[in-house]
């Protein structure tokens, strides 16, 4: 079963964050605030991790931070009411990987909780190498094909056609 800790003070939030998950086959620990918040995740290890921003005794950022600093491969999924634009491209570039609003559907975040554990389940080698229709694309080699035959890219990326 696989393990996620939701850092939460609301307690009808917590209902419901237990409910769905445990309903959808999860392993859910709820962390009521953010002083307890790294105790929690430390003694838990989980494999996902869901943040609300603000909570008493410690913020939701300064958590982040702490787990990108302490595990940077769990994914943290932020749920907050604080749904302005700079809030969330402030998490995001503090190493959240994804941010939900609330009110929210719990169906799709429990949708986005799956996506987390796909990304994470798959091996390096595999998050690397990205295949549809005829186009492959491999970022560990920075190689890009098309049917079988290398497209020219420059030291950027960007692909440039060849001028006739």
């Amino acid at each position: 079963m696989e393990k996620v800790l939701a850092i939460e003070d609301d307690p009808a939030v917590q209902r419901a964050l237990r409910r769905t998950f445990e309903l959808a086959g999860f392993d859910i620990t709820i962390a009521s605030d953010g002083s307890s918040a790294m105790d929690v995740f430390r003694s838990t290890s989980p494999r996902v991790v869901i943040l609300d921003l603000r909570l008493p005794g410690r913020s939701g950022q300064d958590i982040c931070r702490e787990i990108k600093r302490q595990a940077p491969a769990v994914p943290i999924l932020v749920l907050s009411a604080a749904g302005d634009v700079v809030d969330k491209v402030l998490l995001l570039e503090l190493g959240a990987d994804d941010y939900i609003t609330k009110p929210f559907s719990p169906r799709e975040l429990v949708a986005r909780v799956r996506a987390a554990f796909r990304r994470i389940n798959q091996g390096p080698e595999k998050r690397d190498l990205y295949t549809f229709d005829d186009v492959e694309v491999n970022f560990t080699k920075m190689e890009l094909s098309k049917g079988g035959k290398p497209v020219p890219m420059t030291r950027s990326g960007w692909y440039h056609a060849p001028s006739y």
